[in-house]
């Protein structure tokens, strides 16, 4: 009784709910990065293999969050400062490709490209749902939603490129969009690495 005239109850049924949530979005960019990535090699898309790995990322990500759920919040922030460097590390990843198809050009069938996006589009616009009603719960569950709405950013950016691809029989649209999604995450890792070391630093003043 003591402990739900606390919080403690309260807080226990937060957990509760941002558990279970987390454990859906981890399938659903589990079984989408396994979809997308076979679709971008087939397609031989730079732009859908950065949305792939973006997804493979965040698979990461929620399994990580699922971790820290119920720690404190000194390892909630350390959680959400590795998550970020998978960010970067994913949009480092995405710009050693552009590189390589830069010297080494391949026309992406824009067919594949539009399908899958639209695809990753519908299973990250769920996630993004499930995610939105715990995004100021903590910097954890913040930079889970942060993930997410990239993925709604890749998604939409794969498909604009695919209608370019096509329209100008050309490589160049899904290099550029891939470019752009990789300003993208690094700027989004950035603001998550900094939000984390804030709430690393609020800590450390307490402890």
């Amino acid at each position: 009784m003591s402990a739900c005239c606390d919080g403690g109850c309260a807080l226990d049924a937060q957990r509760a709910r941002q558990r279970a949530t987390l454990m859906w979005v981890l399938g659903i960019n589990a079984v989408m990065f396994v979809v997308i990535v076979v679709a971008a090699i087939y397609g031989d898309s730079s732009a859908l293999l950065a949305d792939s790995l973006d997804n493979l990322g965040d698979a990461l990500t929620y399994g990580l969050s699922l971790y820290a759920v119920s720690r404190g919040a000194r390892t909630k922030a350390q959680v959400a400062l590795f998550k970020g460097g998978l960010i970067l590390l994913a949009a480092c990843t995405v710009a050693a490709q552009i590189v390589y198809r830069f010297f080494h050009p391949h026309l992406p069938l824009f067919e594949v490209m539009g399908v899958f996006s639209l695809l990753g589009l519908a299973a990250n616009g769920v996630c993004l749902l499930l995610l939105s009603r715990h995004r100021h719960e903590d910097v954890n569950m913040s930079s889970v939603w942060e993930c997410s709405r990239n993925d709604i950013v890749s998604n939409v950016s794969v498909f604009v490129a695919a209608g370019a691809v096509w329209v100008t029989a050309s490589a160049w649209p899904d290099l550029l969009v891939a470019l752009g999604l990789v300003v993208f995450l690094m700027r989004s890792a950035l603001r998550v690495l900094a939000s984390a070391w804030r709430e690393l630093r609020a800590t450390g003043q307490h402890t």
